[in-house]
């Protein structure tokens, strides 16, 4: 009951104090590329499919469920990438819910025989919603009996509220290394249900290679085993994000083992195993909480599974990036 009463006032915090909300999160952040940065859009030239689910603290009653759906190809007459992205988040067993709808354009620009750069646009329409039924306010409790009395804050207008926005990505990668920058929320839309309160930008720095542990010269295979470093950066207003880990890939099977902190706590670590094959893969994540939260949350399980499709051969080859799976 304490769970439940501290989560109900934490959420009527964030909507009816103008307080800014944060995006949607994710642990497996190359299993849903399209979302960590739009110009991955095309990158696997051949089309692809992804899914991906989170369930976030699932000790706590009705905390974050997050559902993600991505498809892109390389489109040769369009010199890049083509993406659709469809995003769900529901806060509170669906007290708060969000639905965001994605089209991306990513543009490839060839340097040399070993390096590529790729630019994306990324055009979103989002809807955030309220079930004003399912919010409980300090006024309605009891001292003996609970919720018991009706309360007298103010109903909205509108439980319902819809804006565009703009985000943008570029991508740079060779053979064995890779790295890019995404900014989200270009225009800051207006998503506050009484007051103007709008989405902050969001910027994502990301970087990493790929070692081969046979250190062979011809073009790496997915067979081959490989190791792989991986930092990634993020800031959102005030709140700042630090990933740093690393994969091992030994086929058909991935590993991987990542620490999440700001720049003041620790928050995570993030412990992962999935399985991969040229047509698909899977993947298992949990995040460990090690923040003074982790008695009381349970951590986070995430699952991510994409489709790889075959596409007709090229007259002219293409260097697809070479990046981890999850």
């Amino acid at each position: 009951m304490i769970r439940k009463l501290l989560f109900a006032i934490i959420i009527s915090f964030s909507v009816f104090e103008a307080g800014h909300t944060q995006d949607m999160h994710f642990s497996q952040y190359y299993a849903n590329p399209l979302y960590l940065n739009p110009a991955f859009a095309g990158t696997a030239m051949c089309p692809r499919l992804i899914m991906n689910y989170r369930n976030q603290w699932p000790a706590i009653a009705g905390t974050y469920s997050t559902y993600s759906a991505s498809y892109d190809q390389h489109v040769e007459s369009l010199s890049g990438g083509l993406g659709l992205m469809i995003n769900t988040d529901k806060a509170g067993e669906g007290t708060i819910t969000t639905n965001v709808i994605s089209g991306i354009y990513s543009y490839r620009l060839p340097v040399n025989r070993f390096f590529s750069i790729k630019a994306a646009l990324q055009g979103t329409y989002f809807q955030k919603s309220i079930d004003w039924d399912k919010l409980t306010f300090g006024d309605m409790i009891d001292p003996r009996y609970g919720f018991i009395h009706y309360t007298a804050e103010t109903r909205p207008s509108e439980l319902t509220k819809g804006a565009v926005d703009f985000s943008a990505g570029i991508l740079g990668y060779g053979e064995s290394f890779f790295g890019g920058v995404a900014v989200d929320h270009l225009t800051q839309p207006q998503e506050g249900f009484f007051s103007v309160s709008k989405l902050p930008m969001k910027i994502t720095a990301h970087a990493g290679a790929v070692i081969d542990l046979q250190h062979r010269r011809r073009r790496r295979k997915i067979e081959d085993p490989t190791i792989s470093p991986n930092i990634l950066y993020m800031k959102q207003q005030n709140f700042e994000e630090i990933n740093y880990g690393l994969y091992f890939n030994k086929y058909p099977m991935v590993g991987g083992v990542w620490f999440r902190q700001n720049f003041i706590n620790a928050d995570a670590f993030i412990i992962l195993l999935g399985f991969q094959t040229y047509s698909f893969k899977f993947g298992y994540s949990y995040d460990l909480t090690v923040s003074k939260l982790s008695s009381s949350t349970a951590g986070a399980h995430e699952f991510s599974f994409a489709l790889q499709f075959n596409c007709k051969p090229k007259k002219k080859r293409i260097r697809a990036i070479n990046c981890p799976s999850f």
